[in-house]
């Protein structure tokens, strides 16, 4: 589950597209909360906060995530870079020291992307409507098998 939760949270964070396909709107932060469900249990709830810091304007961004459920935490860091409407970059989740590359597209408020770690593989879709982001990750295999987040942009 860790393994997968980190991973999933770090495309989420990494990744997410705005309509426009400019990662400087994504700059500041961001909040939310929704579900998890582990291949062997039910629907836990989960919350987020993500900052985004735009590192290269128009072409890169990072990124810090916290997630929190009743059962844990994690802290995760990102970097991704954009080329067109291709996505590439790595992540790292320190509290379980687990990371990986990060691979896919952005257009026109779309997100469609594959993480990958040494033991982790996931399909994440990102919609980005104006200051509203959803986020759905789907790991068949893992322990962590579905994660749907509904995220707002932070008022300045």
């Amino acid at each position: 589950m860790r393994n997968s939760m980190a991973a999933c949270f770090a495309l989420m964070s990494s990744n997410p597209s705005f309509a426009a396909t400019n990662l400087d709107n994504l700059a500041g932060g961001w909040s939310g909360s929704g579900s998890m469900k582990p291949s062997n249990g039910t629907w836990e709830k989960v919350r987020c906060k993500v900052a985004y810091n735009v590192t290269k304007p128009g072409k890169s961004i990072s990124l810090d995530l916290r997630c929190a459920s009743d059962a844990y935490k994690m802290s995760l860091s990102a970097n991704i870079d954009q080329n067109g409407t291709q996505l590439s970059g790595n992540w790292f989740e320190s509290e379980y020291r687990q990371g990986g590359k990060i691979s896919g597209t952005n257009s026109d408020g779309l997100i469609e992307a594959r993480i990958e770690g040494e033991t982790v593989a996931a399909l994440v879709t990102i919609r980005t409507k104006g200051d509203h982001q959803s986020f759905v990750m789907e790991a068949p295999g893992s322990w962590l098998s579905q994660v749907t987040i509904e995220l707002n942009k932070d008022a300045k």
